[in-house]
């Protein structure tokens, strides 16, 4: 295998030094870089045969490359069928992902190709995050630094009696901060709870926002945040197409701060808020860096109070959400290019920052889920799979997620008489973290043809050996680990035991077609049979 890898390296050196660097075919070439006598020592002459003026001898400085992407879209290049007899044999031995530039071990990383004219997949991302404050009995910190008087605290019923909710209220009295408190969020919200919680903050005309809980309460905050400074948009405007508008936020928010007290969405860095569409039976969201929290209070001590079916269930979305954007489609191959860059999506694909957070994540989890799991005295394990979650938002907030998540979105959503131990609630649920889970054995083994090392990489950090693991394995090696995981922290084998059949696969298959706002990630595209085979193949697990 090593012997392969560097007789790829060596063909794209040379593939690179063959082809042209003129201004028409290489996306990397500057017409800043002032042009120098022809012979200097310092510039290379070269000619493109196929320029239009092909007469003409252009000059590049030194190290200069050409975008292989750039070479592929220019099919008149000289270099171009050289590239297509490389990838028919380069296919063929899984190295396509390679040729991209996203095989870490060549030493040929990220040959992303710049804004050209015409161009039609972005160039660029953006990395949007909250301020985080992170410590054991941070929520005790005063908050007279909003400079607010006039504060909305969310919560939902469970919590509003519990240590979080008591403690920011007495910060609040301490410092003589009015505040209007707002119970009433639905754990797993739908568009009806939304608007209900909408109602209310249009109602209390607030200065700033308070978020108590896990991963519902604080995307009901946020909805609720947008919509009152926006009182005369339609609900649908900022939902995310295809169900809603899209609209970006071009309006001020009122400052939000987040206080998770559960380690799993990491919705107190994100810029998403996700619900129950109810007329459509999907989970859908609204994305928008604009509506993500002002602040995150990270306080490992509220963690203590989490039953253990919680904590897996947590940490289980915390899992998908590292190896869901770091297995996503790269950035620089997400299509359409934004216009603006308003429009550029808040999860836009895997990028260099990104991935430093999704495997740093997938580290911590590796490390101390099941520890947290089992035992809720163990404060490192607790406070480290707290702190995992922020780093898995940051992440995913950025890059975004795939299948795992868009496929969970009908799983919860269609739910019929289950309920979730250790969820104090009154309807049926599966707890979105399992949702997401059940089916990540199946997606990854799908995904694994595309980026294969990424895969591999994950596996091995779960636990997996991967020391004679093919290319070709990479799926199977990290479904064979996340099974192993799943097992051992007690998890329904299965869509068949929360209550589904392979009757229900074409409402799942329907109820995922909306989620192209994750799907279109995946890093490999998927039609309505192979969403049909994900569902089928994730009714048992074990």
């Amino acid at each position: 295998m090593a012997a392969a890898r560097a007789r790829v390296a060596h063909l794209l050196k040379q593939l690179r030094l063959a082809a042209c660097q003129c201004p028409t075919h290489s996306h990397t070439y500057s017409q800043e870089t002032p042009e120098k006598p022809v012979g200097s020592g310092t510039d290379t002459e070269t000619k493109c045969f196929a320029c239009p003026r092909s007469d003409s001898p252009f000059r590049t400085s030194p190290g200069t490359s050409h975008s292989l992407m750039a070479i592929y879209q220019a099919k008149a290049c000289p270099a171009f069928q050289a590239l297509v007899n490389m990838c028919r044999i380069l296919s063929s031995a899984g190295f396509i992902p390679f040729l991209l530039g996203f095989n870490r071990d060549s030493g040929i990383s990220y040959l992303a190709p710049g804004l050209s004219p015409g161009k039609t997949t972005d160039y660029a991302f953006e990395m949007a995050i909250s301020n985080i404050r992170y410590g054991a009995g941070v929520t005790k910190e005063d908050l007279q630094n909003m400079g607010a008087k006039n504060v909305c605290l969310m919560t939902d019923k469970n919590l509003s009696q519990l240590p979080p909710v008591r403690i920011v209220m007495d910060s609040l009295v301490k410092n003589g901060i009015n505040f209007k408190v707002y119970d009433n969020v639905r754990v797993e919200p739908t568009d009806r709870s939304f608007m209900e919680a909408i109602e209310f903050a249009k109602k209390g005309a607030f200065d700033a926002y308070v978020a108590v809980g896990g991963g519902s309460t604080i995307d009901t905050c946020k909805a609720a945040n947008l919509y009152a400074a926006s009182p005369h948009s339609d609900f649908l405007d900022y939902v995310s197409a295809p169900v809603g508008k899209g609209k970006p936020v071009s309006v001020p928010l009122k400052p939000l701060i987040a206080v998770p007290t559960t380690s799993g969405t990491g919705s107190e860095t994100t810029g998403v808020a996700i619900f129950d569409y109810e007329p459509l039976k999907v989970k859908i969201g609204i994305g928008s860096r604009a509506i993500k929290p002002t602040l995150g209070l990270i306080d490992p001590l509220h963690t203590l109070h989490m039953p253990d079916r919680v904590v897996a269930n947590s940490g289980f979305d915390v899992l998908c959400h590292a190896l869901e954007s770091y297995t996503a489609l790269p950035y620089h191959m997400r299509s359409p290019c934004p216009s603006n860059p308003i429009s550029r999506p808040a999860y836009q694909g895997s990028n260099p920052i990104s991935d430093i957070w999704a495997v740093h994540a997938l580290r911590i989890v590796a490390k101390y889920l099941k520890r947290a799991v089992r035992n809720p005295d163990d404060l490192e394990a607790r406070s480290s799979m707290h702190l995992a979650s922020a780093f898995a938002g940051i992440g995913f907030g950025n890059a975004g997620v795939h299948l795992c998540h868009g496929m969970s979105y009908p799983i919860s959503g269609l739910v019929k008489t289950y309920k979730a131990k250790d969820y104090n609630v009154d309807h049926p649920l599966v707890p979105h973290g399992l949702s997401v889970v059940l089916t990540s054995p199946a997606v990854f083994t799908f995904t694994a043809q595309m980026f294969p090392e990424r895969h591999l990489e994950t596996a091995e950090i779960l636990g997996a050996d991967t020391r004679t693991a093919r290319m070709a394995d990479a799926g199977p090696v990290l479904a064979d680990a996340l099974r192993k995981l799943l097992l051992d922290l007690d998890v329904d084998d299965g869509l068949a035991a929360i209550g589904y059949s392979k009757a229900d696969i074409p409402a799942l298959v329907k109820g995922t077609l909306p989620q192209e706002r994750v799907t279109k990630l995946a890093p490999r595209p998927q039609s309505e049979e192979d969403l049909s085979a994900l569902f089928e193949a994730s009714m048992k697990l074990y």
